[in-house]
């Protein structure tokens, strides 16, 4: 018996019995998770043994900076990245050799694109050492080097067992309605764009110009 067009052979396989699926043949689909509650157990407990192998230090690791993701898509957001660069540690008075023994992460092939992004990073390392305890690394005075934080202090110290040593600040992305000032009424976007765009094409002539009118002065 031969098929009406070029169609496709009918080819489904429901392995239905009476409309109904049977277990001896739907079992190999099926998939149990009962083992959740052992699992997140499971975590808990290596969360526990890593930060008690890594202590006093911080569970999470080493300090790392807050960057913007690149491309279009995802660059509003804000996630850790790397390592601080070395213009930011500058910027923080962190010698660079220094940063990676008291757990900041260092990225030297990274670059600050705009001063607002070196800000935020250069206060989140301050905001870092203003709270860094530095243990001694051995006993005794002698033990004791400059830059250490007294004994007194280490008492009872809490380790810190945060996911992010210092949480992402999340940006606040709704903005109230206010009434717009006389300021920017009287400000014009295009103007101010218009004026940078004939800055740009004329610096170069602008400069040429100075640096002959000095020459001419100095003769």
């Amino acid at each position: 018996m031969g098929h009406a067009g070029n169609n496709v052979i009918p080819n489904v396989h429901f392995r239905k019995v009476n409309g109904c699926q049977t277990g001896r043949h739907n079992r190999v689909f099926m998939r149990t998770w009962l083992d959740q509650a052992g699992r997140k157990k499971r975590r808990a407990n290596n969360r526990k043994a890593k930060a008690a192998k890594v202590f006093p230090r911080p569970a999470a690791g080493n300090l790392r900076p807050v960057v913007h993701p690149p491309t279009q898509r995802y660059n509003m957001k804000l996630r850790l990245g790397k390592g601080f660069t070395l213009a930011e540690l500058k910027e923080a008075k962190i010698p660079k050799k220094q940063a990676k023994t008291i757990g900041i992460a260092v990225d030297h092939r990274r670059r600050n694109r705009c001063t607002e992004s070196l800000q935020a990073n250069v206060q989140r390392l301050k905001l870092y050492m203003s709270k860094l305890l530095i243990f001694p690394k051995k006993s005794g005075k002698k033990g004791v080097k400059k830059g250490d934080t007294p004994r007194s202090e280490l008492q009872n110290v809490a380790q810190n067992t945060l996911r992010e040593i210092i949480p992402v600040p999340k940006p606040d992305l709704r903005i109230k309605a206010r009434a717009i000032t006389k300021e920017e009424k009287e400000k014009s976007a295009y103007k101010t764009l218009k004026k940078a765009r004939t800055d740009k094409k004329y610096l170069g002539a602008k400069l040429k110009k100075a640096k002959a009118a000095s020459g001419k002065a100095e003769e």
